[in-house]
C-alpha cells in the first residue's frame, strides 16, 4: 500500500510505502492447496507428452482429449462434456503458425520490448526434432474438419448459476511433446479440478474446467466455447430444474505457458539454462478490454492468493493480456491469464527458446521449472477456492 503526502514547501508528491498486515491464510484453502504435489503435476505432464505435439486436426490431438476427459472423469468431474465446431484453415501467410503472432521486434497486446532479444518464430521443419520416436508420433498431418473440445464443471452448492471458468489449451506445434505449450498449463487446469472435485470438497459457485483445442490457429476452440454459449449464461434447463447448462460468467482465467523463466537472453540470442532466483508468475489482463477494471481487480485477487499461498515464486501483475484463449472472453467477464513470462515484451522478445520449438519436451525442464508451473497452480487454486467459496465437509479426514 502507498501513501501520498503533499509537502507545501517543497510543492511536491511524497509516496511513502506503507506496510499493512495482510490477511492470515484461510486454513481450510491452505489445505486444499497443500493437496498439489510436485510429482503429481510433473506425472500429469508427462502424461499429455505421450501424445507428442497434439497437433489439432490428427490423431495425437484425439487421442489426448479421450485421455483428458477419462482423467476428468476419473477425478469426479463429471459429466464432461464435449465442444463441436468445425475448422477450416486460413489461406497460408507464410508463416506456417497461426496469424498474428508477430514476428522479431513485436509487441503483442500493445507492450514495448526493449533489451536483449532471441530468435522467435515456430518450427515447421521435422528433422530440426533429432529424436526419431517423437519425429514418426508427430508425423501425421492436420487435416480441416470437424474439432472437439472438453470440460468439467464443480457445480456450486448455493449459487450453481455463476461459475469461473478455469482453462488452457491441450494443442501444440513445432515437433516437440508440447510440454510447456501447454501441457504445463493443462496439467494445472486437471491438477486444480482433482482437487476441487474431491467429494469432501464443496464450492458455493460453480467452476467450470475447460480444455481448449486450436488454440495455435487462433483461439479458434475458444472462440467457438464463447460463440455457442455465451447467449445461454445464467439460464435454467429445464426452467424450474435448479440446473444451468452455462451458468454467468464472473470471471475466466487462462493458463498458457507456465515452466520456463530464465531471465533475458544475452547478446548472441542464448538463454541460461538455469531457471532465475527471481522467476515469478505473471499475472495479465488487457488494459484495453470493456472489462479492464473487472479484470484488474480479480488478477490482483490472484496475486494476493500467491502472496498467502504460493510456496515458492512470487507473482507480479501486467496489463498486456494478448494472444491466448482469455481473450475472446475479455469483452464479455473480467478475464486474466497466468503466464510463465509476460507475452508481450519477454515471450514476444524471445526470452523462452522453446516455445514451439523441438526442444519443447518433458526431459528438457528441471524440478525448478515445473516447481514455477506448480506455484501458479498454488496461485489459481488459492484464488479460485476463495472467490468460488470452497469448504471442506467436517466429517473429511483424509487428504487426497
Amino acid at each position: 500500500m502507498l501513501t501520498r503526502f503533499f509537502l507545501p514547501a517543497a510543492g511536491v508528491l511524497f509516496i511513502a510505502p506503507v506496510i499493512v498486515a495482510q490477511d492470515a491464510p484461510d486454513e481450510t484453502i491452505k489445505a486444499l492447496v497443500g493437496r498439489l504435489q510436485l510429482q503429481r503435476y510433473k506425472e500429469t505432464i508427462r502424461g499429455l507428452t505421450r501424445f507428442g505435439d497434439r497437433r489439432q486436426g490428427t490423431d495425437r490431438n484425439r487421442a489426448a482429449l479421450d485421455w483428458i476427459e477419462a482423467q476428468l472423469k476419473s477425478y469426479g468431474c463429471a459429466p464432461a462434456e464435449r465442444i463441436h465446431y468445425n475448422y477450416a484453415p486460413p489461406a497460408q501467410n507464410g508463416r506456417g503458425g497461426r496469424g498474428g503472432r508477430g514476428g522479431r521486434g513485436s509487441a503483442p497486446g500493445g507492450a514495448v520490448i526493449k533489451g536483449e532479444r532471441g530468435p522467435v518464430g515456430v518450427n515447421n521443419d521435422p528433422n530440426l526434432q533429432p529424436d526419431q520416436r517423437l519425429r514418426e508420433l508427430n508425423a501425421q498431418p492436420s487435416t480441416p474438419g470437424p474439432r472437439e473440445e472438453v470440460f468439467c464443471t464443480k457445480i456450486g452448492s448455493t449459487h450453481p448459476e455463476e461459475m469461473y471458468i478455469v482453462g488452457a489449451h491441450f494443442d501444440g506445434i513445432g515437433w516437440g511433446e508440447a510440454a510447456n505449450d501447454d501441457g504445463s498449463g493443462t496439467a494445472l487446469v486437471m491438477e486444480v479440478a482433482r482437487v476441487l472435485s474431491s467429494p469432501d470438497v464443496t464450492t458455493e459457485r460453480s467452476v467450470r474446467f475447460a480444455l481448449w483445442n486450436n488454440e495455435e490457429t487462433g483461439l479458434n476452440g475458444a472462440r467457438a466455447y464463447v460463440e455457442q454459449r455465451k447467449d445461454l449464461q445464467g439460464k435454467e434447463d429445464p426452467p424450474g430444474s435448479g440446473k444451468y447448462p452455462e451458468p454467468k460468467w464472473l470471471g475466466m482465467i487462462q493458463h498458457d505457458m507456465m515452466l520456463f523463466d530464465h531471465g533475458m537472453p544475452r547478446r548472441d540470442g542464448t538463454v541460461s539454462d538455469h531457471q532465475r532466483p527471481e522467476a515469478d508468475v505473471n499475472i495479465e489482463f488487457q488494459s484495453r478490454s470493456k472489462f479492464a477494471a473487472q479484470a484488474q481487480e480479480l488478477a490482483w485477487a490472484f496475486r494476493d492468493a500467491n502472496e498467502k499461498y504460493a510456496t515458492d515464486y512470487p507473482a507480479q501483475v501486467g496489463n498486456h493480456m494478448t494472444n491466448t484463449d482469455s481473450t475472446p472472453f475479455m469483452d464479455l467477464t473480467a478475464a486474466i491469464s497466468l503466464r510463465e513470462l509476460e507475452r508481450g515484451p519477454e515471450i514476444g522478445a524471445g526470452w523462452d527458446p522453446t516455445h514451439h520449438q523441438p526442444i519443447d519436451v518433458y526431459s528438457h525442464y528441471s524440478d525448478g521449472d515445473f516447481r514455477l508451473g506448480l506455484n501458479a497452480a498454488q496461485t489459481t487454486l488459492g484464488a479460485i477456492a476463495h472467490l468460488a467459496g470452497a469448504k471442506l465437509k467436517e466429517t473429511a479426514t483424509n487428504q487426497r
